[in-house]
């Protein structure tokens, strides 16, 4: 854990908000102008305002925090390999760039701290929906609040109660990656699985009790360096596929109100539930 106080802490994560939202506020520029898309690799796409909005957060973190490196989706893998580093920032410009590109309001930009790999803070801004999620998680304290008011993960007991959510990757050629047998088998134990297009945006939904659980594969780190903060914080609980530590950077996690995690780590797996 970081040597940072809870104090401090609290502080990185109101910081990122701000920062964020200076970052959201370009990226809204662009919102709903059907901007010009080009295709990193097959169905990963980016645009202007996302070069544009990582550019300006980047700038306003190193202002603030020099020397503490910085990883940003439109840098690619550079970078990465900073993960483990006692801070480092994670940003994802903007998070939902297909939603982003056709007007779809499930986008946002993500920014998250983490601290030897493990996700300390943070702050997500969804322009378009209006909402705003910023929190920590400390061994002194721990908090997530949105829009300003403090949340917390539900308290739905079962799967069969839970409305859960997820995601598919942009290659979808190939079992399990695709994600295809594993949203079969939660979709028949689930009262209901979303999947809006933002892993962000997902995971805040759990950490606030919108959701009551969120998985998916082959995610990159800056989908989740924040996201997975806040559903700690917000009391659930985050690990990799079958219920092991999470390790962010391999791209594959489960997160819940802890209550049902054990559940959907079966049903994910295809295992019959009881």
């Amino acid at each position: 854990m970081s040597g940072l106080s809870v104090v401090e802490v609290a502080r990185l994560a109101a910081d990122c908000l701000e920062i964020a939202g200076r970052g959201a506020a370009i990226a809204l520029g662009g919102y709903g102008a059907r901007p010009s898309v080009a295709e990193k690799s097959a169905n990963d796409l980016v645009t202007e305002f996302d070069v544009a909005t990582q550019r300006r957060v980047i700038e306003l973190l190193s202002g603030r925090f020099p020397g503490v490196p910085i990883i940003g989706e439109e840098a690619g893998r550079e970078g990465l390999e900073q993960s483990r580093a006692e801070l480092v920032f994670v940003v994802d410009p903007i998070d939902g760039t297909t939603n982003f590109s056709i007007g779809h309001p499930f986008w946002c930009v993500s920014l998250g701290a983490l601290s030897g790999g493990r996700p300390i803070a943070g702050a997500v801004v969804a322009p378009s929906l209006s909402l705003a999620w910023h929190g920590y998680v400390h061994a002194d304290g721990s908090a997530l609040l949105k829009n300003g008011a403090p949340r917390g993960v539900s308290r739905t007991d079962t799967l069969a109660e839970s409305v859960v959510a997820t995601g598919f990757p942009p290659v979808r050629d190939q079992a399990p990656a695709n994600n295809f047998d594993s949203f079969m088998s939660v979709k028949r134990g689930a009262r209901a699985v979303r999947r809006c297009g933002s892993a962000a945006i997902d995971l805040c939904f759990v950490a606030d009790g919108t959701y009551d659980a969120y998985w998916e594969r082959r995610l990159h780190l800056w989908d989740s360096a924040a996201g997975a903060a806040f559903v700690l914080a917000g009391g659930g609980r985050v690990t990799a596929l079958d219920g092991g530590p999470a390790r962010l950077e391999a791209g594959n996690i489960v997160a819940s109100n802890g209550r049902v995690h054990d559940e959907l780590v079966r049903a994910i797996a295809g295992q019959r539930l009881a």
